[in-house]
């Protein structure tokens, strides 16, 4: 039986001791992954080294991205309430910088590292995911990632990062490789421009890649657009306009839905000396604020139904399509094997007849093949030689048949149950057998359990998270 290697076993140990602290549900849910994991494992769909459970990030994290001086660090200063992040009208930081919470070692600074060593966090071996796109840079992840502590009890149970300012038109694909994964893992991801700087149109690149190639999505709803730094239309009281040339730049880009968030840090932003615009300023910045601190707030709920329903997707995806797909490949398999066994039989025999009529020159043309069957010894170590024959005849067919299979397998729909295939083509495996190599009724009824326990979770974080039942 394969079971899951120790690297898993301990990433899933220490993922279990955090979800005590943070969020006890999800424990069980974790459970959930290593029994999907484990009928995986049996079936092929995963290594030892795996686990749908790893495929995820558990935790809540929210992503600020923006171009350079567009107040991000400033933002989430304010919003920690402590000094953490540098500020300046330059690039300050030309790193990502991961913010998460901690009593003991609030302050301190560690290299990328600590983030692409730990299994804990969502950027485990990300280094290797750099060096695919830029050789040789996968060994210097202290250049792309930090990890700074911060006992700012708004951060307990969530990751915050802060991305260096975005200039696509600098920036290596290295770099936006990074762009891109932290977008996908993240719950929330706030977009900020700078409102000093209302020329949209020339920074087309960067509004491409931060609104252009996320519209699309199924998760565009993650993303909040902010325009940072409004305090500096109150002097010209232009604020409409500044707003509203952003909002072109971005319609051109397909974003013709949502809206700009408007705001500035009243703590470092110079005083709006005019009352009635300054009071009108505050309250949208209030306003929008709230919404934004509100979004934040609830990452950590949308996170917990994400991962349940991550987990209940995985099991009906095993029952419903993976299985039912195997399937269907093993049996084209056998019949592909069946069919030149059949033709290669049929070859072999031809030429022991033909050899038969050569030998006895039309006189008696069946008479070498009846003189092996002549006597009970010669019979049966004529039949051994024939069913050794046979069978090696058969398993270089059933071998060429699986080499060729695997090859169309690269690419298409039908790629990702290649490991699979593989795993139930093996030479030992029964061509007959077309259900896939450990899925049973035991696993059916593992799979149905999950599925289940998905909906008792659903409940429960209700319970936590809506209480429903008042």
């Amino acid at each position: 039986m394969v079971r899951a290697d120790k690297s898993i076993t301990k990433r899933l140990s220490s993922l279990k001791e955090h979800l005590k602290r943070e969020n006890p549900v999800l424990i069980q849910a974790v459970g959930g992954f290593e029994k999907l994991d484990s009928i995986a494992y049996g079936m092929g769909l995963l290594k030892p080294d795996q686990s749908y459970a790893t495929q995820i990030s558990w935790w809540p994290l929210v992503s600020i991205l923006g171009v350079f001086s567009a107040g991000k660090s400033s933002f989430i200063n304010s919003y920690l309430e402590k000094p953490l992040q540098k500020t300046g009208n330059q690039a300050v930081d030309d790193k990502f910088t991961v913010v998460c919470f901690g009593e003991e070692n609030a302050g301190k600074v560690l290299p990328g590292l600590a983030l692409d060593a730990d299994m804990r966090f969502p950027f485990y071996r990300i280094s290797d995911e750099i060096e695919k796109v830029a050789t040789g840079e996968g060994r210097r992840i202290d250049a792309y990632l930090q990890l700074k502590v911060t006992n700012s009890p708004v951060m307990r149970g969530k990751i915050l990062i802060d991305s260096p300012g975005f200039d696509a038109d600098d920036q290596r694909t290295s770099t936006l490789r990074l762009t891109d994964h932290i977008m996908n893992i993240s719950d929330l991801v706030l977009v900020f421009f700078d409102a000093r700087h209302p020329e949209p149109g020339a920074m087309q690149d960067t509004l491409t890649h931060l609104v252009g190639n996320t519209i699309d999505r199924s998760d565009s709803n993650k993303f909040m657009f902010v325009l940072n730094q409004m305090d500096t239309a109150a002097r010209e009281d232009n604020s409409e306009e500044i707003v509203g040339a952003w909002q072109r730049a971005l319609s051109q880009k397909g974003l013709t839905a949502g809206r700009f968030y408007t705001i500035y840090n009243k703590d470092i932003a110079p005083p709006i000396e005019e009352e009635a615009a300054r009071n009108r300023f505050a309250a949208k910045r209030d306003a929008d604020m709230a919404e934004i601190e509100s979004r934040i707030d609830q990452v950590e709920a949308e996170r917990a139904y994400r991962i349940v329903g991550a987990m209940e997707k995985e099991a009906y995806r095993v029952r419903d399509e993976t299985v039912p797909a195997i399937t269907r490949l093993k049996k084209l398999w056998k019949q592909r094997v069946l069919r030149f066994d059949i033709i290669a039989l049929a070859l072999i025999l031809l030429s022991l007849i033909g050899g038969s009529i050569a030998l006895g020159a039309g006189a008696a043309p069946f008479t070498f093949l009846l003189s092996l069957f002549a006597n009970p010894v010669s019979m049966i170590g004529s039949i051994a030689v024939i069913a050794l024959a046979l069978m090696a005849l058969h398993f270089l067919v059933r071998s060429a048949v699986t080499k060729y299979m695997l090859k169309q397998l690269t690419s298409g729909d039908d790629a990702i149950y290649k490991p699979a295939f593989e795993h139930n083509t093996r030479f030992y495996r029964s061509v007959f057998k077309a259900q896939p190599v450990g899925w049973t009724k035991r696993r059916r009824r593992d799979v149905d359990e999950v599925i289940e326990e998905a909906s008792d979770f659903v409940q429960k974080l209700n319970d936590q998270f809506a209480s429903p039942s008042g």
